[in-house]
């Protein structure tokens, strides 16, 4: 699916992300957590080559996702954590609009997927955080994509709307598709994630199951998906386990 091979990326003199192996599997999902600025979202849009390795690569189904962006994107869906509609447009029309722009049918039978349906002709500037999101995921699936990238897909909704998503993208990793996203939600990560990444540093400081993870780190398993311990406990153990990538 999505292979990083000594993937670094520097911008001037920061290093955003140093040497990272990592591979998505097929009909996986996998979260990547970490501080702000630990390299996260540098490493998603690598996958959609937004932004070319400074050294090593990355493969999106054996493609360079940097010398063949535009065949690389083509199998991949994405939702960025800041998602801008155009003004005066509704769910339909902006469906029809990114499906242009992809170059596929504008199946509007995802807006039913997504429960919006009913208002697919409500103009979106008057959508909640949550139906916007859905809407958000609609577009990621035009085309039918092999592998979905979301960046905190539900960063910023109220809990029924961040529910809504999840239910939606438990939906479809049934359908045998491949998410990576990011997120700081720890309950979220431990209920959708096959696998976690923690970033620190610009570096992976650990990877595995959620129950994996928390035992490498000598936490009790339930920690991860404890908002009060959260992510700031996590990322206490990785420093001092690896006080080089906080450096």
């Amino acid at each position: 699916m999505i292979r990083y091979e000594q993937f670094t990326k520097r911008f001037g003199a920061v290093t955003a992300v140093e040497s990272l192996d990592l591979a998505l599997e097929e009909g996986e999902t996998m979260a990547l957590i970490g501080p702000n600025g630990s390299g996260k979202t540098t490493t998603l849009k690598a996958a959609l080559g937004l932004i070319r390795p400074t050294s090593g690569r990355v493969l999106v189904e054996g493609r360079d996702a940097a010398r063949d962006g535009r065949d690389a994107r083509s199998r991949i869906g994405y939702l960025p954590q800041r998602l801008v509609f155009p003004d005066g447009m509704t769910a339909r029309e902006v469906l029809r609009f990114y499906a242009e722009l992809r170059g596929v049918e504008p199946e509007l039978r995802l807006l039913d997927r997504v429960g919006l349906l009913e208002a697919a002709d409500r103009d979106v500037n008057g959508f909640s955080g949550g139906m916007r999101q859905r809407l958000g995921i609609a577009v990621a699936l035009l085309g039918s994509p092999s592998v979905l990238v979301l960046d905190e897909p539900t960063a910023s909704l109220d809990p029924s709307g961040a529910l809504a998503v999840r239910d939606m993208i438990h939906a479809i990793r049934a359908d045998g598709t491949a998410v990576l996203l990011s997120s700081h939600d720890l309950a979220e990560v431990a209920a959708l994630a096959d696998r976690v990444g923690v970033f620190v540093g610009g570096r992976l400081g650990a990877l595995g199951t959620p129950a994996e993870l928390a035992r490498s780190l000598g936490l009790a398993v339930g920690t991860l998906v404890s908002t009060a311990t959260g992510l700031e406990s996590i990322y206490r153990r990785i420093a001092v386990a690896h006080p080089q990538l906080v450096a």
